[in-house]
């Protein structure tokens, strides 16, 4: 009776066990605080199980050891030992369950184990489980139809959990090869479960098999041979199965970025080497711009390039042969054709910068005069005209740009392998993808390397492979075209969108993150807006084109009277301050944007739950938001700078509310990125709001912070 009683215990906390392994792998839906909670329940678990099963421990030294005893012995110590690693990396992490643990071991260190041994031990499980398969199920007797039946569900369950074990980037954590889980947060939880009870099944089967393939191992005659082959038949089909899930998906399997198959690239036409030029130039300019032959390339990222947006679809697009500067326009140039020098970083060989949309349409304008060709654009009241068939200098449209920027590639950079800070001039101390690599960079294809926080001059770095310099970093460059979703329609030298606010810039700047340095990357802003990262590349016809294309600009102004609110977000404080300084001085409401479920007050953590957040572009929900901003013309919006963008928090307020004609001011604090890409994340995000100049502190701001908030507010016309 006792005994029974025991084995009814110890199957409980086995059943246990496993369901509450299954909610830990579940932690997109069980959510930070749970998800230690059973951790904590599986290690008291754990701790009764082998308390349960001591017999186990003391029968280790004695009797012989067969195969299948050295299969189960390896495989429960290692289970043993993966559990105990992933509980102990986890409470060095806990903020929740046992937060006076937190730090006993490096928590870079930790993460970094903490999620390998957490799947090596649900691996170890499925292997554990389905090893005793066989010796449970021993005395069941079932029809031979019914055996087959329930053998082509176990092999199609097992292919299944194969290709999801693949699919969801599995051997990536296993093999420490990434120290952060990226998780889908919008699949549905049944589906998240299923998922995870299909690859538990897969290595339950392969752990059955094992022990199955063992057992005939050791039998004799006929019944040995057949044993085996039917054993080894399972496990190949379940595997056959798998493949061809993964190849019936296109093969898009893990959590790694891609840098795509250069066999497969879409090479544009013709030679852009230097050495083969077209030597003869319809205008006659003299300007040693380059001519790049038309061509037909892979506008956009694909789905799996890290860090992509979704406004960077894959599409085929078409375009016609052009000339353009190898160079950035620079000061000197600048100068010499307008009379003034915008630049905030003074130098003649700089890039200009500080330059507005219409500021570039009225220089490759001048230029065109300069040169006596003709000019390409009429500016009206209304908006700015482009005649194709004139051979003057323009802005060159987002298709060119890109274009001009892969030089041949379909990688994120026109390297091939990630960019640099000896190959470009940007934020080097974030390279490509050190967001989810921050606390081991040695895994990054490129290392942290200098910031300089400033541009240098034009031609600094490397030459690309169609001889043109800069087209990752130091400034943005202006195109054309509006910003908007990519019209796969216009599939021949498309214009950009028909309709919108904001125009589109690419490149990246010196104070920009790798991510957004990427050749598809797109930023936007107004007509209007100028700042010190942003300046000027022209283009000119190759060949006379045909039409003409007019780009409406209804400028909203800022508004300078009216009711305002002051919005904020902050983590640490420092916006915060800001926030309350603004406030002082203006009497403006305040709303700080706080979340139903606040991030971690542990730095570390924060710092992982920001970028997994900006990763999948999470909108975390907002407590006790405003039921409506209609008796606002102004929004003093304020975030930190979090990873060269705004935190997720704020993309919440910005789509909670339409902002159409409202002026918004945004200040954030920041650590040496100033607004990195916070601004166009914003522009984008609230396309038919004004946006005034923005104030960006240094952390706190210090003494200085009073007179800096005095005299931006009162640029901004906001008055107490």
């Amino acid at each position: 009776m006792k005994a029974n009683k025991l084995n009814v215990i110890k199957k409980t906390v086995d059943v246990l066990m496993t369901l509450i392994l299954l909610c830990l792998m579940a932690y997109q839906v069980t959510g930070e605080t749970l998800h230690e909670w059973f951790g904590i329940g599986m290690t008291v678990l754990l701790i009764v199980h082998h308390v349960l099963n001591f017999k186990w421990y003391k029968s280790l030294f004695k009797g012989k050891y067969n195969a299948y005893r050295v299969v189960t012995v390896t495989v429960n110590t290692l289970l043993l030992v993966s559990i105990a690693l992933t509980a102990l990396c986890g409470m060095a992490m806990s903020a929740h369950a046992v937060p006076f643990l937190y730090g006993m071991f490096p928590v870079s260190f930790a993460r970094r184990f903490h999620l390998a041994m957490s799947f090596w031990s649900f691996i170890l499980m499925g292997l554990h489980l389905g090893l005793h398969i066989p010796a449970m199920t021993a005395g069941i007797k079932l029809k031979a139809w019914v055996s087959y039946v329930f053998a082509g569900a176990a092999v199609i369950a097992a292919g299944a959990g194969f290709f999801l074990f693949v699919k969801n980037g599995i051997p990536d954590y296993i093999f420490f090869r990434t120290p952060f889980a990226f998780l889908d947060y919008d699949k549905a939880p049944v589906l998240v479960f299923l998922e995870n009870t299909a690859i538990l099944i897969s290595f339950a089967f392969l752990g059955a098999e094992t022990a199955s393939f063992i057992k005939a191992a050791q039998s004799k005659g006929d019944a040995r041979k057949y044993r085996t082959f039917i054993t080894v038949i399972l496990v190949l089909a379940a595997l056959l199965f798998g493949a061809v899930l993964i190849i019936c998906t296109g093969g898009k399997t893990g959590t790694s970025p891609s840098w795509g198959d250069p066999s497969a690239q879409t090479q544009p036409s013709g030679d852009h080497s230097t050495d083969v030029k077209q030597k003869t130039d319809p205008a006659n300019a003299g300007d040693g711009y380059i001519l790049l032959d038309g061509g037909t390339f892979m506008m956009g990222s694909p789905d799996d390039e890290n860090w992509r947006v979704g406004d960077e679809k894959l599409h085929e697009v078409t375009v016609s042969a052009f000339y353009i500067d190898p160079y950035e326009t620079t000061q000197k140039e600048y100068a010499r054709i307008t009379g003034n020098n915008p630049g905030a970083f003074k130098g003649d060989d700089l890039p200009v910068e500080n330059v507005t949309w219409l500021d570039a349409v009225y220089f490759a304008n001048a230029k065109s005069r300069d040169a006596g060709l003709t000019p390409v654009y009429t500016v009206t009241e209304n908006g700015v005209e482009w005649d194709r068939s004139a051979n003057g200098y323009r802005l060159p449209t987002e298709a060119e740009w890109e274009y001009a920027c892969r030089n041949g590639t379909q990688t994120p950079f026109n390297t091939e392998k990630s960019l640099d800070a000896d190959q470009a001039n940007f934020y080097g101390h974030y390279p490509y993808e050190i967001e989810e690599n921050y606390f081991n960079d040695s895994v990054l294809e490129a290392r942290p390397g200098v910031y300089r926080q400033t541009t240098v001059k034009v031609g600094s770095f490397y030459k690309s492979a169609w001889d043109l310099y800069d087209m990752h970093g130091n400034v943005n460059e202006w195109c054309w075209d509006k910003y908007g979703e990519y019209d796969t329609s216009q599939v021949s030298d498309p214009a950009g969108a028909a309709t919108g606010s904001r125009h589109v810039y690419r490149g990246g700047c010196w104070n920009d993150f790798g991510k957004n340095m990427r050749s598809a990357y797109r930023a936007a802003a107004q007509t209007d807006h100028k700042a010190s990262n942003l300046g000027i590349r022209l283009v000119r016809n190759a060949a006379q084109g045909d039409g003409k294309v007019f780009s409406e600009e209804n400028v909203i102004t800022v508004k300078t009277g009216g009711r305002a609110m002051i919005v904020y977000f902050s983590w640490g404080g420092n916006t915060r301050g800001v926030a309350r300084e603004i406030q002082k001085q203006t009497g403006a409401d305040i709303f700080e944007i706080t979340l139903v479920k606040p991030y971690s007050d542990d730095y570390n953590t924060v710092l992982m739950e920001a970028q997994e957040d900006q990763h999948r572009q999470a909108r975390p929900q907002i407590r006790d938001l405003p039921e409506s901003l209609d008796g606002y013309d102004t929004i003093i919006l304020g975030y930190p700078n979090w990873w060269a963008s705004i935190p997720m928090p704020v993309a919440s307020f910005l789509e909670s509310y339409d902002l159409s004609g409202k002026t918004i001011l945004p200040f954030c604090s920041h650590g040496g990125g100033r607004f990195g890409q916070s601004l166009t994340a914003i522009a984008k995000l609230a396309p038919d709001a004004v946006m005034g100049e923005g104030l960006s502190v240094h952390y706190s701001g210090g003494s200085s912070l009073p007179g800096d908030v005095a005299e931006w507010l009162g640029r901004s016309g906001i008055v107490k």
